[in-house]
Parts: C-alpha cells; sequence; structure tokens
C-alpha cells in the first residue's frame, strides 16, 4: 500500500515537471486594435521618397472612408525597418520586401510574419542644374562619379542625411558594395536636392521619379521645370540609346535604374492596415500610382507612342 502511495506521488511530481518544462505560446506583440478596414486611427512608417505618391493615396483612402485616418511619418528607410518593432506603427512602405533572414527574427518576435508584397515600380532619376550641358549619363559614369576614380567636377547630392534607400539602391546596384568615395553630400531630404541643384550648376542630384512629376501634364511625359532631368544610357537597347524614366522605359526595363515600392503591414487581424492595402493594391490606388510617375504592378499599363518637346 505504501509502495502504491510512493508511486502516485512520483507520478503527479512527474506531470508537474512535464506542465512547467513545456514551452509557452508567445503572444504576439501586437494588441488588437479598434480600428476595422474603413474606420479607425493608425500611424504607418514611409520611405521619405514616396512622399508625393503616398500623399496622394491617403488623400484619396480618407475622402472614400471619412472614418479613417492614416498618419504617415516620412523617415530614412533603415528607420522604417526599425519601425517594424515599434508597436505604435502598424505598416511601413519602403523599396524591399522582408529577406529570408528577417522572416524567422519576425516570426519569433511578433509570433507572426508580417505581410509584404510589391505595389508599384519606382526609379531614382538624376537632375541636374538647367543651364548644365551635361545630360547624357551611362551606369558606368555614375559609377565612376560615386567612387571617386571620374573628370566630372559634380557635388553629387542625396535625399537625406541619414542611410536612405537611394544611397542604398546606388551602393547595391552601380557600386556593388564598391565605398562611395565621390565628392557626395546629402540634403535635408528629396524637395532638398531639388532646391539644391536649382542653385548650384556644379551639382547633381539623385531623388525618387514621383518628386519631379509635373502635376499639371495629363500625359505625364514632361517633368517640372525647376530642374533638368538626364537621360541614361538604356540597359536593353540594341544600340546607343539614352532614355529618361518616362513610365513606358521603367515598364520596358530600359531604364536602368528601377526599383520596387512595397508594403510591409503588421497587423495579424482585418484592420485599418489590411483596408488601406486593399485600396493600394486594387483599381484606384493603382491608378494613383500611375498618375504619379510610377508604373503600378498590379495591372496593365497601357504604352503609346507620343511626341514629347524637351
Amino acid at each position: 500500500m505504501k509502495l502504491l502511495n510512493h508511486s502516485y506521488v512520483l507520478l503527479i511530481v512527474v506531470i508537474i515537471i512535464g506542465f512547467s518544462c513545456t514551452p509557452k505560446t508567445k503572444k504576439a506583440r501586437v494588441i488588437l486594435g479598434d480600428d476595422t478596414l474603413t474606420t479607425g486611427t493608425i500611424h504607418i512608417s514611409v520611405d521619405e521618397t514616396f512622399a508625393p505618391i503616398i500623399d496622394s493615396q491617403i488623400k484619396v483612402f480618407m475622402s472614400q472612408h471619412p472614418k479613417a485616418t492614416i498618419v504617415p511619418h516620412y523617415k530614412p528607410e533603415a528607420e522604417c525597418i526599425k519601425d517594424l518593432l515599434n508597436d505604435s506603427i502598424r505598416m511601413v512602405i519602403i523599396t524591399r520586401g522582408l529577406t529570408e533572414e528577417e522572416i524567422p527574427f519576425y516570426k519569433d518576435t511578433l509570433s507572426f510574419v508580417p505581410m509584404y508584397g510589391r505595389l508599384a515600380t519606382d526609379a531614382v532619376a538624376l537632375v541636374t542644374h538647367n543651364n548644365c550641358k551635361d545630360s547624357l549619363f551611362s551606369v558606368a559614369e555614375i559609377r565612376s562619379m560615386l567612387n571617386g576614380t571620374t573628370g566630372y567636377k559634380y557635388d553629387l547630392v542625396m535625399d537625406g542625411l541619414k542611410a536612405t534607400s537611394t544611397v542604398r539602391f546606388l551602393m547595391d546596384s552601380i557600386l556593388k558594395g564598391q565605398p562611395m568615395n565621390g565628392k557626395v553630400m546629402a540634403a535635408q531630404n528629396s524637395q532638398g536636392v531639388i532646391d539644391y541643384v536649382a542653385k548650384h550648376p556644379n551639382a547633381l542630384g539623385f531623388i525618387g521619379v514621383s518628386w519631379i512629376g509635373n502635376k499639371e501634364d495629363s500625359t505625364q511625359l514632361t517633368f517640372q521645370k525647376k530642374v533638368k532631368i538626364a537621360a541614361l544610357q538604356c540597359s536593353n537597347c540594341g544600340e546607343e540609346v539614352y532614355v529618361r524614366p518616362y513610365q513606358a522605359n521603367m515598364a520596358l526595363k530600359r531604364y536602368p535604374l528601377n526599383r520596387g515600392i512595397y508594403y510591409v503591414l503588421k497587423e495579424n487581424f482585418a484592420g485599418l492596415g489590411k483596408g488601406f492595402v486593399n485600396f493600394l493594391t486594387h483599381e484606384k490606388g493603382q491608378l494613383i500610382f500611375r498618375r504619379g510617375y510610377l508604373v503600378p504592378d498590379r495591372m496593365a499599363l497601357q504604352i503609346r507612342k507620343a511626341n514629347v518637346s524637351e
């Protein structure tokens, strides 16, 4: 009888130890909000490069859904990525999706993998002073200016004081990891690049294409007149052709400095973030991207011949 009691006690101890060793399910850091697909308030972080186009998207979305408020915070891309761990930020809009290394990290940290996807195609445009004689460049010439091995005497102006998506793109796609040893300076933001280049004939600026669109042009074939848009050597033409970042050249991959615009949504319920993503990926949102000089990735883009006087 005593042996039975000892066994019984031992069984209870084993069960208690077993429960204590069972790993607890991690709770998501994202707390369910009181917002829905079309109502409520959320904060998002956006790469400053996309400020003009995302401002337009938010304005139209909120006009259609008066009970919805989306508050954008425009920052360098690196700061936006850090905000994925900020509980107050529901969504980020940047130039890339999540990497294979980031997916397990966010799954472990948030207990779920954020949704992400490509929305449109953007391009890095080169802007010069209106009186600048040089307006045709090859990628090799841009590379030599960035690494300081060129005879060009330009001040290269970037679109931010910190690590921006434009700088990362140039480092990855043009310099292939080599150091940026050219005469490089930083403006406060993209508008600062335009303003600086407009006043300095020896400046060459790098900005997102949505910043240079002429809003008064219904055909989307002319750019604002404050600066001159440089043409780059076509990346897949059979002859030496120089092209500017028109939508057709971006869509056909003729312009060599294309990049994507992506959303990363840190939301595991049907909230306002998903409502905004639905808007961005469907017809109205895609049409706004088209009107903003970007190439929509979720709808067909018709390409027609047109005469442009530049």
